[in-house]
């Protein structure tokens, strides 16, 4: 196709910015409401852990507009939703599990006096208060878990241990991190004729949110439609944990015969739903006075909260991503999901990924502190390498199309790495109180779902006789631009301009059994789908056209909105109306899969992944080391994303991942009172996300222009999670102008996040005792 025609591979703006801008995007709560619509809220458990006695039904009911009252007695089919042990009550029933836990339903007639009767929850619930567990090291150390240990082994880790000529021991740990969608959850059920129900909700995932609230309801899968037309924001917190309010809606619409609406403020959001595990670490490594990783043995402990919900496929992807962008001869990887009572943790954007490749990035960061040597000789050293041998993953994946090399030297040329590293050493010996520090960290992530079968997508794409076009795929719209990129896939194909193709609301009545948009495979699952509904209506179309030219199907040329053979053309538009006088088919369905993978799940070997996304980072910092303050002054950023469909959305992209990862690692942190286990940061005034103003004032981002080795969607790269381990360079560089405060060789010890008070921590630390620790 002619460079000026193609629709994929360039810049267009996101399909809904304008909207966005305006105000006219329509979100769950901008929804016309139906007459007599009902509004839900919910009564919070008050302590961690107890017995639940009994609810004083009557005070609450007797509360103003109060409609209904329900608990778990009033569900008529199943009180579970987790997604895949179904071991999470929608209502507590017997025992309280966290202090947040949703025990009671009021059904009001306005959103406002059902809150107010909610409220009443610590009047209302009578319970037995038990031990609590609020720790993941604790549960740990009850080996009190949501699911059995899992271990990643390869050659002899011990005796590489044994025999290593250094060896370091630490421990470590990383907070979790709120996901803070702007659109908190939210349901609206409206029952339909027939005992059927219409759910809107602000969920990634509407083929689960069908099967659990049919679950709820006992009724058959066919009984419920879920529509989604986008969301403002999931970043995975709405992957599972949209589903207790979906069936707490749909269940109070099927026993009130009225629509219901259910919409969570950002308290109740932060004190029910959980968000990105937190995870300690206890690592045991041997390496040579080269700094090469010869042996490592690892613990990782997930605080999971008090029902499994997605920790074992997050903590499946932290073993796998343990190794990161380096080769590791031996190892045995133990992964543990901690149960505590709080919430029940789950999808965050990157899936225990970043969890899992921080840890070792730590230990190769305290390695080169050891020797001596600056951290980014010690990371290149360790990278996976074509020759030797180098290039198999401890789960026995082989990592094909490796560009860590050429991408990180490019960084360090157009960084400019060495010559500030230098300037930095200058400026911290003369600096008494502000101190710089610079990092240079890797990544290589998998793209695929490590749950095999997820790995699929449908399509429907609809031509109509005026020649427009209609798209409507089994992805969620979160912000992240997929409908723009699946809309430019099918105008691509069809040889059209995007200005005719539009995207429809997401819905279970038009493509069935949808996987999770998650694991960043949003664009490769359902731009392959709508690429093969539409190349089946074109290849009908072409059959015409070459009918109407008089010569071979393969030389119709579908561009510019012109079909053409040769000298003869004739408009889309025109093609489209010839076919459908003639019978036609101008719809089709379109299917894919992701081929190749396969994956043991008891032994953690295979090939989970389709292929690997690379990238790297530099960050620049600077710490006030009176208050423990510390600003990113400036990052480079080489990003990975294949031959890009989108390169502004995709530049967007990394460019949030890098902010909000940099947010998890040293401003967003969680805080539970240690004794009564209630959530202390749930609000924007305890819980700090980056602002704008905490963006680098220097922020420089590229994609590095490669084609995706694998046959993805136009040889383009997944884009979602991968650059959210970028950050990792900020971490670094914090401990790096740490470090210069203390004596050579010293290797602080910073807890993430990196907080003032974590800084000021390290720094006291570093003073007050020279090399600290050996985390």
């Amino acid at each position: 196709m002619n460079a000026a025609a193609a629709q994929v591979g360039v810049s267009r703006p996101h399909e809904s910015a304008a909207l966005h801008v305006s105000g006219e995007a329509i979100y769950t709560d901008d929804i016309a409401e139906a007459t007599g619509t009902l509004h839900a809220a919910l009564g919070l458990s008050p302590v961690a852990h107890g017995k639940l006695l009994g609810i004083d039904l009557d005070l609450l009911r007797a509360q103003p507009g109060v409609v209904a009252v329900l608990t778990a007695a009033d569900i008529p089919g199943a009180n579970n939703c987790g997604p895949l042990l179904h071991d999470d009550p929608i209502l507590a029933a017997d025992v309280l599990s966290y202090l947040g836990q949703p025990v009671f339903a009021v059904i009001a007639s306005s959103r406002d006096l059902a809150r107010r009767a909610a409220a009443l929850a610590k009047h209302a619930i009578r319970f037995e208060a038990l031990p609590a567990v609020l720790t993941a090291k604790a549960a740990h150390e009850r080996g009190q878990y949501v699911l059995p240990p899992m271990h990643l082994n390869r050659g002899e880790a011990q005796v590489a241990l044994a025999t290593a000529p250094h060896r370091l021991s630490g421990e470590w740990s990383v907070g979790g991190q709120e996901q803070f969608y702007l659109e908190g959850q939210i349901s609206y059920a409206l029952p339909q004729e027939q005992q059927a129900m219409l759910v809107h909700c602000s969920t990634q995932h509407p083929s689960e949110m069908q099967l659990l609230v049919a679950h709820a309801l006992g009724y058959a899968a066919h009984q419920v439609q879920v529509q989604c037309r986008r969301m403002g924001g999931g970043f995975g917190g709405k992957e599972s944990q949209s589903a207790l309010f979906a069936c707490v809606a749909a269940v109070a619409a099927t026993k009130l015969r009225r629509p219901v609406k259910l919409r969570l403020d950002r308290d109740d959001d932060f004190m029910i739903t959980g968000r990105r595990h937190g995870f300690d670490y206890r690592w045991d490594v041997g390496f040579d006075e080269d700094g090469m990783l010869l042996g490592a043995e690892v613990d990782l402990i997930s605080n999971c909260g008090h029902s499994a919900d997605l920790s074992a496929p997050v903590m499946a992807r932290a073993l796998c991503h343990f190794d990161n962008a380096y080769f590791l001869p031996h190892v045995a990887l133990h992964g543990f999901c901690a149960r505590t009572n709080t919430q029940s943790n789950t999808a965050f954007r990157g899936f225990g990924g970043p969890q899992g490749a921080l840890a070792v990035e730590m230990i190769l960061d305290s390695i080169a502190r050891r020797l001596g040597l600056d951290p980014l000789l010690v990371r290149q050293r360790n990278f996976y390498a074509d020759e030797g041998g180098r290039n198999i993953t401890p789960y026995g994946q082989q990592v094909e199309d490796n560009i860590l090399a050429p991408l990180s030297d490019r960084l360090v040329e157009t960084s400019d790495y060495h010559a500030r590293r230098a300037a930095i050493a200058s400026f911290n010996a003369s600096s008494p109180v502000l101190k710089k520090g610079l990092a240079l960290t890797p990544l290589k992530f998998g793209i695929s779902f490590n749950v095999v079968h997820l790995n699929q997508a449908g399509a429907l794409v609809h031509v109509y006789t005026d020649g427009s076009v209609l798209v409507n795929h089994g992805g969620t719209e979160m912000g992240q631009g997929l409908n723009t990129k699946v809309a430019q896939v099918v105008a691509h194909e069809l040889g059209i301009p995007l200005s005719s193709v539009r995207c429809s609301a997401t819905d279970t009545q038009k493509v069935a059994n949808t996987s999770a948009t998650a694991a960043s495979t949003g664009s490769d699952l359902n731009g392959k789908a709508a690429q093969d509904a539409a190349r089946k209506i074109k290849q009908r179309l072409s059959v015409l056209a070459a009918q109407i030219f008089g010569c071979a199907q393969d030389e119709v040329l579908f561009e510019a909105a012109q079909v053409s053979a040769g000298k003869q053309s004739l408009g889309f538009t025109e093609l489209v109306h010839k076919a459908y006088m003639q019978r036609v088919q101008l719809w089709s369905d379109g299917f894919y899969t992701t081929p190749g993978l396969h994956w043991d799940r008891a032994k953690l070997q295979g090939k989970p992944f389709y292929y690997y996304a690379f990238g790297a980072a530099v960050a620049e910092v600077l710490v006030d080391t009176l208050t423990g303050e510390s600003r990113v002054t400036r990052a480079d950023v080489l990003h990975d994303v294949g031959q890009s469909l989108n390169p502004a959305l995709d530049i967007g992209q990394v460019e949030g991942a890098f902010v909000q990862g940099m947010g998890w690692l040293t401003t967003e942190e969680l805080k539970w009172h240690p004794q009564s286990g209630a959530l202390l940061t749930h609000a924007p005034s305890t819980y700090k996300i980056p602002t704008a103003n905490d963006s680098p004032p220097d922020f420089r981002v590229s994609l590095f222009d490669q084609p995706n080795a694998a046959d993805s969607i136009h040889r383009s790269k997944a884009v979602g999670e991968p650059p959210l381990l970028l950050p990792f360079s900020v971490l670094l560089a914090i401990k790096d102008a740490i470090a210069s405060t203390g004596p050579a060789g010293c290797d602080p010890l910073l807890r993430a996040p990196a907080t003032a008070e974590a800084v000021l921590s390290a720094l006291q630390a570093v003073g007050a005792v020279g090399t600290v620790g050996t985390a």
